[in-house]
């Protein structure tokens, strides 16, 4: 999507850090600000238990936070502390809050915007540090506000101590405080990024929320920030106004947020926030404390325990928080206090019944969905503390795709005559919020059908059909592959053959008719590409998108009957092996990384081995093994063309996987669990961090952690595949699951599929733009699936289906729109099809009998091919891997045994 420029900047900045010409770019805007926190004057060091805090004596801001188990790494940006000490740059101890009084209006103050000397307290007990923080604030606040840091029961706490000395009562309509953590890249290489750097990630759920802080790694301990006292986590506010360039580089600072009314008043107006916005009111001479309590998860996997010993409330869904209609979810609750009370928020949008006590202390309730949209659920414990789940509730999965799939190819179906630019006869981009196609961008792509940008919709058409085809969308579909792709997307002759553009829009205003193009868009802009730029076939990200259209006509040509009439099987696996090969062979350097739906080379290559087409399967496995092999040699082979990227790590894992890479693939698979976390929120729950490419596929353009973009299902291929191979680890399903989910989660009622949702308070909404969804969508496709589990403290539970737990059998009814996989944890049984669907499933306890029930035949598909596991068999004759099973008029109960 960045100009070539850009690509080469960008691999400079990977594999040898930040040019030096690039270092005092990056800070400019800041660089020659007066020096005000006050690092002259020196630190101050304290220890508890699990830290060494380290202090700016002069602002008693935190300089480093060092876990003890490792006193080399701090999880602040304490090694930035020489540029950042300007006013506005936030800090661990600054305090933002807004006030009024009974006759006034929200006034504004921040302990970080102005400054100056604080005033040092003595301490006593616990306490390790103090002081009066009057001296940062301007005359006009008149609240008196003292921080302290004190180590209670070995725990590090920071406490804010407000007093209201006046004779009128004051309102605090907002009061947050700044979670500054290392998340800047600026500067460094990939092994340096993982070595120094961390992410984190919010469950703003009230009392029971946290925030968790995770190395790039994934291995090690997790910081966790849990709130101490007054301060539920309500609302987690980007901190805009902080100077420090926000980029790829470095996402930003947010802020804790214990009280958000005075912002709910006026920037988030008509927003519906997270949680209901609060404030409280301090009477003249009443004094408030609001703390924070910071602590250490021994690992990822060991969070959910370290909250049950803070004391903290728990909760696990499942399948998750993103809730299809048709499903019936549990929810797993514990604390040490009862529950008094439930409600949910809009009124009737959850039902909710039970509860039931298990032998693990977990308290299970039924949870359905009733409404679609946003729900919150917000439970109140006897001790006074409240958590709140936030959940998505969707139509039920077939009717989402179903949906998704028809607005595409209506709505989104382009077949106007277009003699210049030949898109007659696609999926084009989309406005939802106007309501109409995107015919013209400023970005080329989007308007253009390559990059993700402009190719996410017609993809997204192509992988709706892989797992729900419709005869009159494929054949939509074929005019698409015939007329647009095959010739125009992708060289069709010459020696570029098999190449694809990097987008078939361009800006060529001296070459074309007057009213080409619109007045009323920008095209003095690097991304409105010439035709010789439009034209280059050397991005590789390109590939996968061309690659997975050809790979999906093949199987739906392969494994139905008259759905596909344009070419054989083999054109389109043909295709999908040139269009691989010829990746490596055109886009070579770019080829090097990790692609996004690069597992559907993968794909292509186990097709092409079970149609004996071997010599193309020994070419394409040759040049993958070179790539793995290159991965292979760097410590953390995530790259791309920007300095860190979340996509690449899918095909890295996968062909690490493929060629026994284990060590490889298991530094992947811990780096997408450090920043894809699960929690009980559906926006962050399964996430996978993203926040730049509303730039680039967005319409709301900014820099945003972004709500389950692309990343969150294609990343879930690894996790899903890694938890089949270790089915013991629930916390790979629950965050997989996750992230497949929340693929879909997105998708509005008429099925128009956004690039994202906005996670910005003042937004809390779709994009509008359809751009680079189709990724995403990719990965719901190809990885939608139930699982059949047994787990220790929850029971019989099914993740894509509804479950019924009799004396001596399971079954499970299947709600995924795939209805084509199935994983059964106790037998490791691995169930797939490539034609035909699952009705349902029985496995019986005792004697480890399972049978499935195949839904009746149709015109299209009058075979069932099923693939079973290692050890298991069915009765019937094989076809390239796969039983072949004749469907009848009715469903049919099929057998699956033992060898």
């Amino acid at each position: 999507m960045k100009n070539t420029v850009y690509f080469f900047l960008a691999f400079l900045f990977i594999t040898n850090g930040l040019l030096a010409q690039d270092k005092p770019t990056y800070w400019d805007n800041i660089k020659e600000r007066e020096s005000t926190l006050g690092i002259s004057e020196g630190f101050s060091e304290f220890k508890t238990r699990e830290f060494t805090l380290k202090l700016v004596n002069a602002s008693q801001t935190v300089a480093g936070l060092y876990p003890n188990s490792n006193p080399d790494f701090d999880f602040t940006p304490g090694e930035r502390i020489d540029i950042r000490d300007k006013d506005s740059i936030y800090y661990i101890g600054d305090l933002n809050f807004r006030i009024k009084t009974e006759q006034g209006d929200w006034q504004s103050f921040s302990t970080a915007t102005e400054r100056k000397q604080v005033e040092k307290l003595s301490v006593s007990g616990n306490q390790l540090a103090a002081a009066d923080l009057t001296n940062t604030l301007p005359d006009s606040n008149p609240l008196k506000i003292i921080r302290f840091y004190e180590e209670k029961d070995g725990d590090l706490v920071l406490r804010f101590q407000i007093t209201n000395p006046t004779q009128n009562s004051v309102e605090i309509g907002a009061l947050g405080t700044p979670m500054a953590f290392n998340n800047i890249l600026e500067g460094k290489t990939l092994d340096q990024t993982h070595a120094d750097n961390v992410f984190f990630d919010p469950y703003i759920g009230q009392d029971a929320g946290y925030l968790e802080v995770k190395h790039l790694t994934g291995e090690g301990e997790v910081l966790l920030v849990l709130p101490e006292e007054n301060m539920p986590f309500e609302a987690y506010r980007p901190l805009l106004d902080d100077p420090s360039r926000r980029s790829i580089v470095f996402e930003g600072v947010h802020e804790w947020m214990a009280l958000s009314k005075a912002y709910a008043e006026n920037e988030w107006k008509d927003v519906p926030q997270w949680n209901q916005a609060s404030s409280v009111v301090l009477d003249p001479g009443q004094t408030i404390n609001f703390a924070l309590k910071f602590v250490l998860a021994p690992s990822i996997r060991g969070i959910q325990n370290t909250l049950l010993q803070e004391s903290r409330p728990v909760a696990v869904g499942v399948p998750g928080y993103v809730l299809p209609n048709d499903v019936e979810a549990q929810l797993f609750l514990k604390h040490h206090s009862e529950i008094s009370n439930m409600q949910v928020f809009p009124t009737g949008a959850l039902n909710v019944s039970g509860p039931e006590k298990n032998e693990s202390g977990f308290f299970k309730y039924t949870i359905s969905g009733k409404k679609w949209g946003r729900a919150r659920l917000l439970i109140t414990y006897q001790d006074g503390l409240t958590q709140s789940i936030n959940y998505k509730v969707i139509k039920p999965e077939s009717e989402v795709v179903s949906d998704f799939g028809h607005f595409l190819l209506t709505e989104q179906w382009f077949d106007e005559p277009d003699s210049i630019f030949g898109r007659t006869n696609s999926v084009i981009s989309y406005d939802y919020e106007l309501k109409r196609q995107v015919k013209q961008d400023s970005r080329a792509w989007i308007a253009g059908l390559s990059d993700e940008g402009g190719a996410g919709s017609w993809l997204g058409a192509m992988m709706k059909q892989f797992i729900q085809p419709e005869k009159s969308e494929i054949e939509k579909l074929q005019k698409f592959i015939d007329e647009t792709l095959w010739g125009g997307i992708q060289y069709q002759e010459g020696d570029k053959k098999y190449g694809v553009r990097k987008s078939i829009f361009y800006y060529e205003p001296e070459q074309m008719p007057e009213g080409t193009y619109s007045d009323s868009i920008n095209y003095k802009t690097w991304a409105a590409w010439n035709k010789k730029g439009a034209d280059d076939p050397g991005r590789s990200y390109n590939y996968p998108h061309v690659a997975a259209a050809y790979w999906t006509m093949y199987r739906l040509s392969r494994y139905h009957e008259k759905l596909v009439e344009t070419h054989d099987w083999k054109w389109f696996l043909e295709n999908a092996y040139h269009t691989a090969m010829a990746m490596t062979e055109l886009a070579p350097w770019y080829a090097e990384f990790g692609q996004m739906e690069g597992t559907v080379f993968l794909y292509i290559l186990q097709d092409l081995k079970n149609e004996g087409m071997l010599d193309m399967a020994s070419a394409l496995e040759s040049e993958m093994k070179k790539r793995a092999d290159h991965w292979k040699s760097l410590n953390y082979p995530f790259g791309s063309e920007m300095p860190w990227d979340s996509t690449g790590q899918e095909e890295v894992f996968m062909w690490s996987d493929y060629f026994g890479y284990d060590q490889k693939a298991e530094v992947t698979l811990n780096a997408i669990l450090a920043y894809m976390p699960t929690m009980p929120h559906w926006a962050y729950n399964g996430n996978a961090r993203r926040y730049w490419d509303f730039l680039y596929g967005g319409k709301l353009s900014r820099i945003e952690r972004q709500i389950h973009h692309y990343g969150s299902g294609l990343n879930a291929i690894p996790v899903l595949k890694k938890y089949r191979e270790t089915p013991d680890d629930f916390y790979l399903l629950k965050v997989g699951y996750g992230g497949l989910l929340g693929a879909i989660s997105n998708i509005t009622q008429d099925g128009f599929g956004p690039a994202a949702f906005h996670s910005f308070p003042s937004t809390l909404e779709i994009d509008y733009l359809s751009g680079d969804y189709g990724s995403g969508f990719f990965g719901y496709a190809v990885n939608s699936a139930t699982y059949i589990v047994e787990n220790d403290d929850f029971g019989w539970l099914a993740f894509g289906g509804n479950i019924e737990d009799q004396a001596n059998a399971i079954e499970v009814s299947i709600t995924t729109a795939a209805k084509n996989k199935v994983f059964l944890q106790p037998e490791s049984l691995w169930i797939e099809l490539a034609a035909g669907k699952i009705a349902s499933f029985r496995y019986l306890k005792d004697s480890g009998k399972v049978s499935v029930e195949l839904e009746p035949k149709d015109i299209y598909t009058p075979y069932a091919y099923v693939k079973v596991s290692e050890g298991w068999e069915m009765d019937f004759p094989k076809e390239r891997g796969y039983y072949k099973i004749p469907l009848k008029e009715k469903p049919l109960e099929m057998e699956i045994t033992r060898e």
